[in-house]
C-alpha cells in the first residue's frame, strides 16, 4: 500500500506597496479608484518566495522590510516536496525569472507569484492583482508616466537571491 502524499499549505502574501496612497490618490491621478499597488509572494515549505529586479528571492515569512502583509491569501494545498519546488524554483530562476526580465508592468512579482500558484495548485492568484497594470496602463495619466514606470526595478529589501545552493536542502 503506498504512503499517502503529505499536503503543504500554501499561501499568498499580498503587500500594498504605497501603503494606502493609491487609494487616496489614484481617483484624482488616474480618474478611477485604485485599492493599492499590489507586491506579492508565494509561502510555501516555510518560507516566502518572490520575484523582483534582482531575481527569484526567498526569507522568512514577513521577513522582508514590507513587513507583515496586508492580506494572506489561502491558495490551498500541494502536493509538491519542498526538493520538488526549489528544483522548479531554480529552473525558473535560470529561465523565465531572471532579474533582468523583470518589468514592472508586463513581467513582475505577481506574474511569477501566479507562474507558482498554478504550479503549485493549479490555481491564479486574484486577478484585482494581476489585472491592476492593463487597468492602470489604460488610462491617460498611465500612458503619460509609462516612460518612467518602465524604468523603475522593485526589489523588496531583506530577502536573499534565491538559489539552489544557499544552504537550502
Amino acid at each position: 500500500m503506498e504512503e499517502p502524499l503529505a499536503l503543504h499549505p500554501v499561501k499568498l502574501y499580498v503587500y500594498d506597496l504605497s501603503k494606502g496612497l493609491a487609494r487616496r490618490l489614484s481617483p484624482l491621478m488616474l480618474g478611477k479608484q485604485l485599492d493599492g499597488i499590489w507586491h506579492t509572494s508565494i509561502i510555501v515549505h516555510k518560507d516566502e518566495f518572490f520575484y523582483g529586479s534582482e531575481g527569484i528571492s526567498s526569507c522568512t515569512p514577513g521577513g522582508t522590510l514590507l513587513g507583515p502583509p496586508d492580506t494572506v491569501v489561502d491558495l490551498g494545498n500541494t502536493e509538491v516536496t519542498e526538493e520538488i519546488f526549489l528544483e522548479y524554483l531554480s529552473s525558473l530562476g535560470e529561465s523565465m525569472f531572471r532579474g533582468e526580465s523583470y518589468n514592472l508592468f508586463e513581467h513582475n512579482c505577481n506574474t511569477f507569484s501566479n507562474e507558482v500558484a498554478q504550479f503549485l495548485t493549479g490555481k491564479k492568484i486574484p486577478s484585482y492583482i494581476t489585472d491592476l497594470p492593463s487597468e492602470v496602463l489604460a488610462t491617460p495619466f498611465g500612458q503619460a508616466v509609462r516612460p518612467l514606470l518602465d524604468s523603475i526595478q522593485i526589489q523588496p529589501p531583506g530577502g536573499n537571491t534565491f538559489s539552489r545552493h544557499n544552504g537550502q536542502s
